[in-house]
């Protein structure tokens, strides 16, 4: 029962990973003529009413009431950070680069959780750390086909790490739901006030793209939620790297794209070392459990 389960497990992660790539290739698709807050705007409003009748059916309104608003507050503004450079970094450089880069979390998060919440790290996880930036640098590029966004996508990645530890602390008393929605409705909020500046009225064409991002979105994250539900994180978060397989091969084929020698070898040195933070901190936890 339990090899079925992560087997399960495992599968919803998987998807959930390839449809998160694909909202990525949609906001490629819309281009530059859209401001990015105002594309993490649209979707945050449709990822909110998607979501609104799982709370409901969850437990309606009395799961918003929290204990730990500043918590929350603190990962929605780091969450929608995140997204709009994320966005930004989409909008200019191929998926597959900034897929690349993103992969990179473990290893902003192994960090932070060291200033931070004062976590003990081990030599051979700096290690893992160390080498895992390498492959960053690598996958960047600096002294060949650098691109500036390229920056841009590393900040991202240090957003959205940060988010990943807030959820840490969030996750032992609060349900999904409610983070996801609380998370959304901050993030539509601040996006909102940003509107009057950067608004265009959306063509046809751009308002499908945004509602695929929307739904994909949403979807994305529930299928995710549901993965960690049947399996450890330990077991089904190495499969987040398989964004970087589907990420090239949506680049291939809808722009015909090759990724540079660079971005495969950066690759594979952030994935290695990813995996193999994920395996040390699983076996650092399961000693503290005994």
């Amino acid at each position: 029962m339990t090899e079925n389960k992560s087997t399960m497990g495992i599968i919803m992660m998987i998807m959930a990973v390839a449809i998160l790539t694909g909202m990525n290739v949609m906001v490629k698709m819309i281009g530059t003529s859209y401001h990015p807050t105002q594309i993490t705007f649209m979707r945050s409003l449709i990822a909110m009413m998607l979501i609104f009748p799982f709370l409901m059916k969850a437990g309606g309104l009395s799961l918003l009431k929290t204990k730990r608003p500043g918590l929350h507050l603190m990962r929605s503004l780091a969450g929608t950070l995140g997204n709009i450079l994320y966005f930004y970094a989409f909008q200019r450089m191929t998926v597959g680069d900034v897929m690349v880069i993103s992969q990179a979390v473990p290893l902003f998060v192994t960090i932070f959780a060291v200033l931070f919440l004062s976590e003990r790290v081990g030599i051979r996880r700096w290690v893992a750390v160390l080498i895992g930036f390498l492959g960053v640098i690598i996958a960047i590029d600096p002294a060949g086909n650098f691109h500036v966004t390229s920056l841009i996508a590393v900040a991202a990645t240090g957003c959205w790490a940060s988010t990943i530890l807030f959820m840490r602390k969030l996750g032992a008393t609060e349900s999904p739901y409610t983070v996801t929605f609380i998370f959304m409705a901050v993030c539509m909020t601040i996006t909102a006030c940003i509107q009057p500046w950067v608004w265009q009225t959306p063509t046809p064409r751009m308002l499908v793209l945004t509602l695929g991002i929307g739904i994909s979105g949403a979807l994305g994250q529930m299928l995710m939620s549901t993965a960690l539900k049947y399996a450890k994180a330990s077991v089904v978060s190495p499969f987040n790297y398989t964004g970087i397989i589907w990420a090239i091969g949506f680049d291939l084929v809808l722009w015909n794209i090759i990724p540079a020698w660079t971005t495969m070898l950066g690759a594979g040195i952030i994935t290695v070392t990813g995996v193999y933070i994920f395996h040390r901190e699983a076996l650092v936890n399961q000693k503290s459990a005994s």
